[in-house]
């Protein structure tokens, strides 16, 4: 059987710390620093070239996404996000999980019993529905 997804599991209070310095990290990876480059690149320039204030790692942070957002906005190729839906599985994958739960319902004696009894309960509903339509004609 194909498995088209992952699975994270996350177990205890370690699974939720680690989770939590993951998070840390890629936000300090792709926001702060870039974002602490981008003032002291202001910073430089203020300093040395044009009479301008500085700024600090906020307004640097605020001066890295005004620069992303410029460049996915006037970039000539469109961003793309695709999502797709898991594909079902082939007729033979079919036909083998269907053999492996026959196989498993012919071991189990419950599974046996409910099915008896889900059969059983299915031809009364069927007589049952025969009688109304018999009354109703008549």
């Amino acid at each position: 059987m194909k498995k088209n997804f992952n699975v994270i599991q996350v177990k205890g209070i370690r699974g939720i710390l680690i989770l939590g310095m993951i998070a840390c990290c890629l936000f300090a990876g792709f926001i702060v620093f870039p974002g602490w480059v981008a003032m002291n690149l202001w910073n430089l320039f203020a300093k040395h070239l044009i009479q301008i204030p500085l700024i600090g790692l906020i307004q640097g942070t605020l001066l890295w996404g005004i620069i992303i957002a410029s460049y996915f906005t006037f970039r000539k190729e469109k961003l793309v996000v695709c999502m797709k839906a898991p594909q079902g599985l082939s007729d033979e994958e079919l036909k083998a999980v269907f053999a492996d739960i026959k196989k498993q319902a012919q071991d189990d004696k419950i599974i046996q019993t409910m099915l008896k009894a889900r059969e059983a309960e299915l031809k009364l509903k069927e007589n049952d529905s025969k009688d109304t339509t018999k009354t109703e004609i008549k």
